[in-house]
Parts: structure tokens; sequence; C-alpha cells
């Protein structure tokens, strides 16, 4: 069977790239219709132990109902495609495996929303992946692909794929953690100018990065318990190593988040001082008008008998008695400010 070199991202199928794989050699270029030919050839093809991997865009109208037609794939992973839960997971479907895999787009902009699901159908002959938007963890696999790395199976293939989805999830967390220590340095040194609106927006990412991107322990320990009987020990070590690199990054997200949240608390203990300063001057100037407030409303009242209206130096006497209320009252605050 001829492998034609496919129009990337062009073709009617709405394959993005595709790949045969054989023992010990790089990959070559492969279609979607030659692809699924070689993979439902199986054994008696004209290389029983070669593999494919095909990569779709569901955003192609026509890759779907190409991959319900000719794909040969599991009922399980159309399921998994109208399903609204889309936490990462690798399950197994008869003799296949099914996996979900969540990662960030490849242009992320540390913004929640830019999180998003591959879809992906393993069995002994044929790797299946499917995504909506571009996805980092997918494009470096495919730079691997592309540089001439040789995989023995699909189950290795899908095991690269989890260690680059770790690996941009490592780089996550190295520039959160860039951006936190920027942040302590600023408070350190008092002139944080960061509000905690944006520190409420990292800790949302991490904390759905961590609630989408840990893989369910579950279903994993199932898989593992129960392999198919065409993955080898090999791969399935493989697999559960790919799995605790996961542990270690997301526990890493976690003592972020904790950090955040002190750095919120002292922002807001920050705040909250400067209001309190702010309302302590605004009361010390109302205690200090109080007096000329008082004298001046009495003294404007139209009414006989107001005191020192006939003195010579009534204006001057009544400003001194206003000045000195006014001290003595400037005197007390000021005093109790200092003792507290």
């Amino acid at each position: 069977m001829d492998v034609g070199a496919p129009a990337y991202g062009a073709d009617d199928t709405g394959l993005i790239c595709g790949y045969l794989f054989r023992e010990g050699e790089a990959a070559s270029p492969i279609d979607a219709e030659r692809g699924a030919g070689w993979a439902r050839a199986g054994a008696d093809g004209p290389d029983g132990a070669a593999f494919v991997w095909l990569h779709f865009n569901l955003s192609h109208n026509a890759a779907e109902r190409w991959l319900v037609e000719r794909g040969g794939l599991p009922d399980a992973f159309f399921e998994t495609l109208k399903d609204d839960t889309r936490s990462t997971r690798i399950e197994r479907a008869d003799d296949a495996l099914i996996a979900v895999i969540n990662d960030v787009h490849f242009d992320f902009s540390f913004e929640p929303s830019d999180l998003s699901t591959l879809w992906v159908s393993v069995d002994h002959r044929l790797m299946v992946t499917a995504r909506r938007q571009p996805l980092r963890s997918v494009d470096k696999l495919r730079e691997a692909v592309r540089g001439g790395a040789a995989f023995r199976s699909t189950v290795e293939l899908l095991e690269h794929l989890m260690r680059d989805q770790a690996d941009v999830l490592v780089e996550i967390v190295r520039n959160v953690t860039a951006r936190i220590d920027r942040i302590e340095d600023q408070l350190l040194a008092g002139t944080l100018d960061t509000k905690r609106a944006k520190l409420g927006a990292l800790r949302r990412l991490l904390v759905r990065l961590q609630r989408l991107l840990a893989p369910e322990p579950a279903s994993l320990f199932r898989l593992l318990q129960h392999p198919p009987a065409w993955m080898a020990e090999r791969d399935a070590q493989e697999l559960r190593q790919a799995t605790e690199e996961f542990s270690v990054v997301l526990r890493d997200m976690s003592a972020l988040q904790e950090r955040i949240k002190l750095l919120q608390e002292e922002v807001a203990g920050q705040v909250n001082e400067q209001n309190n300063r702010s309302l302590f001057v605004l009361t010390i100037v109302t205690v200090l008008a109080l007096p000329i407030n008082m004298v001046a409303g009495l003294l404007g009242m139209n009414v006989g008998g107001i005191p020192l209206a006939d003195h010579a130096h009534g204006f001057w006497v009544i400003v001194g008695l206003v000045a000195a209320l006014t001290g003595v009252l400037g005197w007390f605050a000021f005093r109790k400010s200092r003792d507290d």
C-alpha cells in the first residue's frame, strides 16, 4: 500500500496530520484514507508491526462524519465527544483505550478560557486524536514526530503526548511562579500596585487547570489493573510513570494556590489599612472643624443676648476660644493615634 503525503490541514476529511510508524524508523506522512486502510489491514497488512496516528480538526464539518463512517472507532469515543464531563481520564472500551486530555491553547495567555479538550482513541494499530482548538501538547508531539522520533507502539505515542502535556503544565507553573515572585518582591519593597483581581484571575486559572488536568485516579487504576491484551507491560509501566509526573506538577499548583491566597490576604490587609488611615484623617478633620462650626452656628443666630456682641475685642476672643478648643481636640486625637 502506498503512503501518500497529505495536504496538512487542507484535505476534505479534516485531517491535520497523519503518520505511519514502522519499528525503528522515522514516521512517514499518510493521508486519512490510506491510514485507516492500513490500520484495518491488521497483522495481515503489508507490515504487521506498523501503526498509524491520525490527528483531526473537529471544527472541520467533515471530520466527525468521516470518523463515524470510515474511522472504525468504538462507539465510546463518539459518546465521549458529546459528553459534557471534560475531566482528564483514560478508560478502556472493549479492546481500545479512550482518553480525554485537557490542554491549553497554542496562543495561551493565562486566561481560564484558553483551555480546550483533546479526544483520543487508541488500539494496537491506530491512534486517533481530535480537537477543536490548536493545543500545545499535541503540537509538541507533532514536532517530535517530524523531528524523526521513533515510537514502538500506540501506547508509547499516548504516553509521549501525556508527558508533553506535563511539560506544558511545568512551563505554566514556572511562569506563574515568576509572576508571584515579582509580586512578593514588590510587596516586601512597599511598591505593590497589583490589584486583587489579578491575583484572583491567576488563582482561578490554577484551580481550573488542577480540576481539569488532574487524571481521574479511579479510571487509571482500573485500566492498569486490567489492560488490553495487546498492551505490553513496559507500556503500562511508562503510562503509570507519566501520570505520576502529573501528580508532582499538581502538587506545585496547590502550593502556588496557597501562595496566591496569602498574597491576596496581605493585599487585602494593606487596602484595609489604607482605608482605616483615610477614615482616621477624615475623622480628625471633622473633629477639628467641630468647634468652629458650633461657635459659628451659635453666633449666627439672629437673637438677642449674643455674648461679646458689643465688646471691642469680641471677635478675637471668640477666635482665641475656638483655636484653643481646636488645639485641645487635636492634641487628644493625635495622642490617641500615637498610643494605638
